[in-house]
Order: structure tokens, then sequence, then C-alpha cells
């Protein structure tokens, strides 16, 4: 496929480097010399659109291959906007990646945020090895929130695939809000304003798994914990002050349970980054930076 862009990164000289990098119109990808500290073994890439976001009917494809021993950080400057939709044009996002032996690769973006109207599909596939180690963060927030919009686009589908070697589906998903004639998005979603899903693959990866997945569960029995004696049930009503104001679920899947999911409900993104940013700090040593620091 051809692609707007481009990424390589191989051993050179012992360091992860870029080898090659390539992108056109709509798609600008961006390599800063040096994220964090020097001594670190990471290279980052910013992916970024013109006009600062997406226009309807933009189709944009990403090609991404992390040799094998490298450490790659794939990110945004900022949320990906999803302009108005013109007639019935959707807007496509399709990223390709591919991770070696002992590779590791962090895919942490900033979430779509699709405008009034707008239709938005997005597919990422992932191609690993069974020591390949990957991070994929993938979430969506209502909308322009202070405008008024919240849930007020028309369509977002989010697609992600990782496979094994000799085409071995590990992991396949889909996430898909679309306007329905009986029910809008904003309704089914009530009070959260974003959704996200995060993913932790292979051996680099094993602390911060397991980290996770005990805070998680931590968390939610603390949250749904009901004292003996009450009746089991609120009696608040249907008000946004008896939603709990975040909401995860975590999971292994894979061989072996070589990877987690957490699935991430919450009524604020600044809740969600503040997760992330706590449940992925302990990869600045690997990185040279905290993920998410200074959103």
């Amino acid at each position: 496929m051809d692609h707007n862009g481009y990424v390589v990164v191989e051993k050179v000289r012992g360091k992860s480097t870029i080898t090659r990098c390539f992108s056109k119109y709509p798609l600008k990808l961006i390599n800063p010399n040096k994220v964090g500290s020097s001594t670190t073994d990471a290279v980052w890439i910013y992916s970024l659109t013109y006009g600062g976001g997406i226009v309807s009917g933009d189709v944009i494809s990403c090609g991404v291959k992390v040799g094998d021993g490298c450490t790659a950080v794939f990110t945004t400057q900022s949320s990906t906007k999803v302009y108005k939709s013109v007639g019935s044009k959707c807007s496509e996002q399709l990223l390709e990646a591919s991770i070696g032996s002992n590779a590791l690769l962090v895919v942490i973006p900033d979430p779509v945020t699709c405008f009034s109207t707008a239709k938005y599909s997005q597919k990422q596939i992932f191609r690993v090895v069974p020591d390949s180690s990957l991070v994929l963060v993938d979430w969506i927030t209502c909308g322009r929130h202070a405008s008024g919009e919240k849930w007020d686009f028309a369509f977002y589908k989010s697609t992600n695939n990782i496979i094994l070697e000799g085409d071995q589906p590990l992991f396949l998903d889909s996430v898909l809000l679309e306007k329905g004639s009986i029910t809008t998005i904003a309704q089914r979603m009530q009070y959260y304003q974003v959704i996200a899903m995060v993913i932790l693959i292979g051996p680099q990866l094993k602390q911060v798994q397991n980290q996770i997945q005990m805070d998680v569960k931590k968390m939610m029995s603390d949250l749904l914990y009901i004292p003996s004696g009450t009746l089991g049930y609120n009696r608040r009503g249907s008000s946004s002050q008896s939603k709990p104001a975040f909401i995860a679920s975590c999971s292994a899947f894979g061989p072996k349970g070589i990877g987690v999911v957490v699935r991430i409900s919450a009524m604020t993104t600044e809740s969600v980054y503040q997760f992330l940013r706590r449940h992925l700090s302990s990869l600045e040593m690997q990185l040279g930076a905290v993920p998410y620091h200074g959103r």
C-alpha cells in the first residue's frame, strides 16, 4: 500500500536509530533529536497533520518498522481533531507496524476528538514475534465539550489487530460508536466523556502488567464495595453523583497471558491522563521521559 508516511528504526552502532523516514501531505512526521535523557536508547516520532486535524474525506496511511532490539515511541503533539463531515465522506487513518525480536514500540497518542457530524474510521495493525513488546493507548473524547458538543459526531470506528508470526491472530478488537435511529451516542454514553483502551504485550512490560492489574483490581474493589447491612443498590437515583467518575476493567490474553488489556470509561479527560501517567511512569528509564508528562 502507498503510505503517506513510513519510518524504519534499526540498530546503528548499538543504538536505536531512524534509518528511513518520509511523510507527505496531509501527514507530517517529526523526529526530535532527543527526548529526555541522552543515555536512553529510544527514538521518538511525532505524527502531525497539516491544518491541525483530519479533514472530511482524508485517508492517511502510515507504516512503522521497529527492528530487533530497538525501542521507539510513536505519539502526537495534541489531540487528533476530526473535522465536520462533508456529505457522507468518512475520514480514515491506517497504521501498520511491525515489531522485531526484543524490540519495544510504544504508541501513546493524545485522544481522538470528533467534531459535530464527523465520520471517522481508524485501523491499526501490529505484527509481532513472541518476544516483541508493545504499549498501545487508543482513546476518544466526547468532542468539543466546552463548545456544547457531546458525543455529537455521526460515526466512529477504531479497529486494533495484533498478529503473531504466521498470520496467527493474538488480539482482534473493534469499537464502534454510531448515531442510531432510536438512541443517540450521547444517550448511550450518559455522563461519560472519555473511553480508552490500553494494551501491554511482551516481556519488557511484565512489571507494568502486574502493577496495573493489581491497581485496577484494588481501585474497582474499593469503588464497588458494598458494606454488609446495606440493601445492595443505590437509592440516589440516576444523577451523575451516583455514577463512578472512573471505571476500569483489566484482563490478560494470549498464550501464557503475554498480553494485558485495560478498558476505561471516565467523566474527564484529565483523569485518564493521570491514570496513564501513573501507570506508564516506570517506562521512563526505557523511553527517556514519562509518557504523557506535561499533558
